[in-house]
């Protein structure tokens, strides 16, 4: 299925001159219901696919049915929703004298931001943290002004300024966690969980031996269960039968 997907693509990379009018955009799209383009290329190469065939049929001369086919059309061939679709028309009207009209504005910027805390600020917070047993941000925060206002060290001028809420960023980034990332095996219980054995009342009535018993199956119909509760010293006995040894049925009504 992913073969025919593709050869579907390149067909259309091909032949999309082929469609001359409305009407047989309209047929191709008719024909091509079952068949789910996947975007081939990046978003020049799209961008481009739409530029042309916007100028190629004319999309501001339309009326609003052919413009819909058209819409239609190209959300089909490009992969885009039909609000992003709408939202590219739209520029491409604006700037349809352009060289290029469409084209892609979301890029990384040409002077990214300035880190204002430095790895050697990272290192110096990571100190602080280990020489105070990682307290709590609004006391870490306190200490780093202390340092730079009472103690005048001037490697805490900057983080003397760090608000709390950025602190626990730093202590999530990278350079943090290389520093103070430490391992610790899973520690082994140092006490059973359970004990079975038998009572040790040494003369006091109330430590009590239950014993079940299940009677049996019968034509596969399942038998009840006998429970005997014995006093270990007094011997008092008590009998229960039940129809299963679970919670709904052991507990009184």
């Amino acid at each position: 299925m992913r073969c025919g997907l593709i050869i579907a693509r390149m067909v259309i990379d091909m032949n999309e001159a082929r469609l001359m009018t409305i009407e047989q955009i309209e047929q191709f799209l008719s024909a091509s219901t079952l068949i789910e383009f996947s975007a081939a290329g990046d978003n020049g190469e799209r961008y481009g696919h739409i530029s042309r065939v916007l100028t190629r049929f004319d999309y501001p001369g339309r009326n609003k049915r052919e413009r819909g086919i058209l819409l239609r059309y190209l959300q089909h061939t490009s992969g885009y929703s039909r609000a992003q679709v709408t939202r590219l028309v739209t520029r491409w009207q604006r700037n349809r004298l352009a060289a290029v009209p469409l084209v892609k504005r979301y890029r990384a910027p040409a002077a990214p931001f300035v880190r204002k805390y430095t790895a050697l600020d990272v290192e110096l917070l990571v100190e602080m943290d280990q020489a105070h047993e990682d307290v709590c941000g609004p006391a870490i925060a306190h200490l780093l002004q202390r340092a730079y206002r009472d103690y005048d060290d001037p490697r805490y001028e900057r983080l003397a300024t760090l608000s709390v809420s950025h602190l626990y960023n730093l202590r999530k980034s990278a350079g943090y966690q290389a520093q103070r990332r430490n391992f610790t095996k899973t520690r082994p219980v140092c006490h059973a969980i359970g004990v079975r054995k038998a009572p040790g009342p040494e003369g006091r009535a109330g430590f009590v031996r239950i014993d079940t018993v299940h009677q049996g199956d019968q034509d596969g119909v399942k038998g009840v269960y006998h429970i005997t509760c014995v006093d270990a010293v007094s011997q008092w006995q008590v009998e229960a039968c039940v129809q299963g040894l679970s919670e709904a049925f052991c507990c009184p009504c």
